[in-house]
């Protein structure tokens, strides 16, 4: 008769099963390929569940609170950022995102090891916080759950919790000026605290000119005024930014977009799938991996769909929370717990696929005599059995809809969403661009190029859809002379139809 589990690894079961999404998202932030991804969260994991039995034998010592005072999210988050460092330091700095390897180099990533007074005071603000209190801050504003998946979550009345959410803000706001009155200031800094207080306090009150001025010189005032400033919507990001580091933007961007996708929320701005014309002395976009810039080049969509899974024993899940009984998607966790004696070498999680090819990769598929061919003998049940008699018209399985983000003079940012009449597998997206367009960078999905025709194969995470279930993956990509929509998209070798 196998060993029931005990107390011990009920709780981390309970740990792993609420935070391996968040873990996972940011550690694909991090590195340069999924099976890499997959192992840093893993060993970031590990990190955590040491850092936690440490933390609740510091309790039973009498210790008051864990020793990080962070609550586990973000506690999990900054994990990935030490395993990461130690990565780099153990010559393993190759798995990872080559603009976080200069970030671990500068004077950046030292702030948050450095002397605590001299870390971003929004660590130090939410660390000095009990840890329920610290725990909905987090989760309402940088997870953007709704309020009341919040609420069931942490066992708090779902009435009472905007009230409960408002006082934690202030609270939050005025740990981080404590924190920002002990922080070691120059006499100009030190002038301006007073100030800075009363400015932030008011939504409706100026910046003067000075401050204004001061603020653009100095991180450490302006990280202070983000903490403090609780309107006008920058308290997540100061979270984010201030307590995961780098990458912390394109992490908080990548949570919304999940949540928003799964609640069924419209994208804002959209526009027709067709390009509108450039306007006139449009400047190329920079966009870089290093969460400093707007995130929404790293949009993920149903990559994070484990946030959905149960947040409790009592399997009380945020489709449960919105009164939507739609099926999850299929658990992306790995097969098993990461030990706490895991180890920077610790393999990744079956099944996972290979790193992602650089811009510019091409498929190593050998090309199909008919141009636009779709690749066929993908896994999935869709392409399984024979090909559908052409001569017979059958309902499309899926509808595509691609949608143009945002262009420059030779670049451009794309989101492709598929919706599938059946449940996937896997899946292979493809088509094929009219004139020469490359794809360079893609995201939650693994690109291959050949000439005009474009196949993009579902990443480690997200590979499961539902039946009457939505998927989709984004890209950056070049073009020269024109830039028209792609055509003849299809699903696992089936046709789509345009949406």
């Amino acid at each position: 008769m196998p060993d029931l589990p005990t107390p011990k690894d009920a709780a981390e079961a309970a740990l792993f099963s609420e935070c391996w999404d968040a873990v996972l998202s940011y550690a694909d932030l991090c590195t340069a390929g999924s099976t890499a991804a997959q192992q840093l969260a893993r060993d970031a994991f590990a990190l955590g569940i040491r850092e936690a039995r440490e933390s609740e034998a510091g309790t039973r010592r009498g210790a008051g609170r864990r020793p990080s005072g962070l609550p586990r999210i973000p506690l999990l988050l900054t994990a990935v950022r030490t395993t990461a460092a130690a990565w780099e330091v153990a010559g393993q700095g190759h798995k990872l995102d080559p603009d976080l390897r200069l970030w671990l180099n500068s004077d950046k990533a030292a702030r948050y090891t450095g002397p605590p007074l001299r870390r971003p005071v929004a660590l130090r603000g939410l660390r000095d916080m009990q840890e329920p209190d610290a725990a909905l801050l987090w989760l309402a504003e940088v997870e953007a759950l709704p309020l009341r998946a919040v609420a069931r979550r942490l066992g708090l009345d779902p009435a009472a919790a905007t009230e409960e959410l408002n006082q934690v803000r202030g609270l939050f706001r005025d740990r981080c000026h404590r924190n920002h009155l002990d922080t070691p200031l120059d006499t100009e800094c030190r002038s301006y605290v007073r100030l800075l207080d009363a400015v932030t306090r008011s939504p409706s009150a100026d910046t003067p000119e000075d401050l204004s001025r001061h603020l653009a010189t100095c991180v450490e005032c302006a990280e202070a005024a983000a903490c403090l400033r609780l309107h006008g919507g920058g308290l997540p990001a100061a979270l984010a930014g201030g307590v995961i580091g780098w990458g912390g933007l394109a992490y908080l961007e990548r949570r919304r977009r999940a949540v928003e996708v799964r609640l069924g929320a419209p994208r804002p701005d959209d526009k027709d799938t067709e390009r509108e014309e450039p306007k006139a002395g449009a400047h190329k976009a920079r966009v870089v991996r290093n969460g400093l810039l707007v995130a929404a080049v790293l949009v993920s969509v149903l990559a994070l769909a484990v946030s959905l899974m149960p947040f409790d024993g009592n399997g009380d899940d945020i489709a449960t929370a919105v009164g939507d009984d739609r099926q999850p998607v299929a658990d992306p966790r790995p097969s098993s717990l990461p030990s706490a004696g895991a180890t920077a070498s610790a393999s990744a999680a079956p099944g996972s696929d290979s790193p992602r090819p650089s811009a510019g990769a091409t498929s190593a598929t050998p090309r199909h005599d008919k141009p636009d061919t779709e690749p066929q003998g993908t896994s999935t049940s869709t392409a399984a059995g024979n090909a559908p008699d052409p001569g017979v018209s059958q309902a499309p399985v899926c509808h595509v809809r691609y949608h143009l983000d945002t262009e420059w003079p030779d670049g451009f940012q794309s989101t492709v969403t598929v919706t599938t009449t059946q449940a996937l597998a896997s899946w292979q997206v493809a088509w094929s661009f009219r004139d020469g367009q490359r794809v360079g960078q893609m995201w939650d999905a693994t690109v291959a190029q050949n000439g005009s025709r474009v196949t993009a194969t579902a990443a480690d995470y997200n590979k499961s859809v539902p039946a009457d279930g939505t998927l989709a993956f984004g890209f950056l990509g070049s073009w020269q002379d024109k830039n028209s929509a792609p055509y003849d998209f299809t699903l696992n070798g089936h046709d789509c139809a345009r949406s």
